[in-house]
């Protein structure tokens, strides 16, 4: 994964956050809220969660209906507050990634 070797000290919380995340089929945010208690709906299709406490957001699209989701945006709460959570492209970077 590209961003848990950017950012090596979040590396087993970012794959705690997946493999729990990725075994539930949520089917709105209110479900995914009762599980995931500190999300935030930025929009209908964007939603922010807390990493490893509060030190990094991790920013998705989900698509209830379709059981779909994709990472937006990932990096640290400073990083974060750069951002324009509403409006901030697909990182394309991860596609180009190759494990070193």
């Amino acid at each position: 994964m590209y961003y848990t070797e950017k950012y090596p000290i979040v590396k087993t919380q970012l794959l705690i956050w997946y493999n729990e995340f990725s075994k539930v089929d949520f089917r709105n945010f209110n479900e995914l809220k009762r599980v995931y208690g500190n999300a935030s709906l930025v929009n209908n299709e964007r939603v922010v969660f807390n990493i490893k406490g509060n030190d990094f957001r991790l920013v998705v699209s989900i698509n209830f209906l379709q059981t779909a989701c994709y990472v937006i945006w990932f990096g640290t709460h400073k990083e974060y507050d750069k951002i324009n959570v509403e409006t901030i492209a697909f990182d394309t970077t991860i596609l180009n990634y190759k494990k070193q």
